[in-house]
């Protein structure tokens, strides 16, 4: 292997809780409108099971599509530029936006140590690194963590809407960031946490696939394409590199 793709939240950054409670937030006012309006029982988000299957390792729009097809509910697609206040897809994406960077700059940005440990010791042996996320606010996150000096490219949500990549569980952002790194996918390796991003990576044809177990998932990451799953990034440091 001679590079290595990161996803962001949940792999590199910690701000995937920060993502869930902003999902919920988003979700659970706009259930309870739509109970108020229907007649319909209020059932909110879950935290778990819904945001791991529908909205982890997706872009936003991806994720409202996913999680409200799930409670039968079909909304207007809009526009991307919907204001939050929009009942749209993604009207409802950018107000989880909104929520999202008020909740960062309430709460900063926090890393995983033992990913640090893994991007440092990525580097001095010479792997290609680049970070891979469906986030719109990559740019911004990874700046305010002080991961830039680690990371060579990105490849983002503001990427993949300008380039046309489908996001996770399609393998394009990850294809994109090994072009970019000028790396054949047989060379490179994914280390994602959402079961989107796993199956994105196997789709690829990537030569390994790290699955990053942060929240009791490791079957389902192996089930989804994963070849190892860790809890921690620098549990792969003493391990023999995949040939």
């Amino acid at each position: 292997m001679t590079a290595c793709l990161f996803d962001l939240d949940g792999v590199l950054t910690q701000t995937a809780r920060v993502h869930n409670v902003a999902w919920a937030q988003t979700f659970d006012a706009f259930l309870l409108r739509h109970a108020e309006a229907t007649g319909e029982p209020f059932r909110p988000f879950d935290p778990g099971p819904d945001y791991n299957r529908y909205v982890d390792g997706r872009p936003r729009a991806d994720g409202v599509r996913s999680f409200l097809a799930s409670r039968g509910v079909v909304l207007p697609e809009g526009a991307p530029d919907d204001p939050p206040e929009a009942e749209t897809v993604n009207g409802i994406g950018n107000r989880k936006n909104v929520v999202l960077l008020e909740r960062l700059r309430t709460d900063g940005v926090e890393v995983y140590p033992g990913s640090v440990t893994y991007l440092k010791a990525a580097a001095d042996a010479g792997l290609r690194r680049a970070v891979v996320s469906a986030s719109a606010n990559c740019r911004q996150v990874v700046a305010a963590a002080g991961l830039e000096p680690l990371l060579e490219a990105r490849v983002d949500g503001l990427v993949a809407r300008e380039r046309g990549l489908r996001g996770k569980p399609h393998p394009d952002t990850f294809l994109e960031g090994a072009r970019l790194l000028g790396v054949d996918p047989a060379r490179a390796v994914v280390f994602e946490d959402a079961l989107a991003g796993v199956a994105a990576g196997r789709a690829g044809g990537f030569g390994y696939v790290v699955g990053v177990d942060r929240v009791g998932q490791a079957e389902e990451l192996l089930a989804h394409g994963a070849d190892v799953v860790v809890t921690d990034l620098a549990g792969l440091i003493d391990r023999e590199t995949p040939a």
